[in-house]
């Protein structure tokens, strides 16, 4: 068995000083400091306060200064699968389901590993439908080929982030 995966596991950078708990502020210099130790490397990340009162008899392996910038916030996912697969199932389940959202929508589905196309089938009138399993559960889901165009994509894609963005706001009210 390698030790080094576990031995390199290094926490992420803080955004506040180990020693004193206070935040850093934007574009403030501090110091990362490295130890090593039997149970691997241990970070610690400090204000110029805390590094100028250290014990500097007890050395790090590394260390560095570095100005702390704020991670930007995390994007939310354009799509949030579970809104999508819940819209997917709200109009797969209407009366009359719209076809061009729901084929997106099984494509976005599919691409998230969510749904599984498991057959394609050609009806007598020369239409054709994909048939996709819900992996998890085993639902099964009929979904008409609109045989889009290019030039109508950017179209439906509007339709489906407008339905998504409803679905959104409504399961927030």
């Amino acid at each position: 068995m390698n030790p080094l995966p576990n031995e390199w596991a290094i926490k992420h950078r803080a955004d506040f000083c180990a020693v004193t708990q206070r935040p850093f502020v934007p574009g403030e210099y501090f110091y990362t400091l490295l130890y090593h130790g039997a149970d691997g490397y241990r970070r610690e990340d400090l204000s110029e306060e805390a590094w100028q009162n250290r014990n500097e008899n007890i050395r790090p392996f590394s260390f560095w200064k570095s100005r702390y910038e704020p991670l930007p916030p995390k994007l939310a996912e354009p799509l949030p699968k579970e809104n999508a697969e819940q819209l997917f199932r709200r109009l797969i389940a209407s009366d009359s389901p719209p076809a061009n959202a729901c084929y997106v929508l099984a494509a976005m589905l599919e691409r998230k590993r969510i749904l599984k196309q498991i057959k394609t089938e050609s009806r007598t009138d020369g239409t054709r439908v994909l048939i996709y399993e819900q992996g998890s559960t085993g639902d099964v889901f009929v979904v008409s080929d609109p045989q889009l165009r290019l030039h109508e994509l950017e179209t439906v894609q509007n339709e489906v982030a407008e339905l998504l963005r409803g679905a959104t706001q409504d399961a927030v009210m």
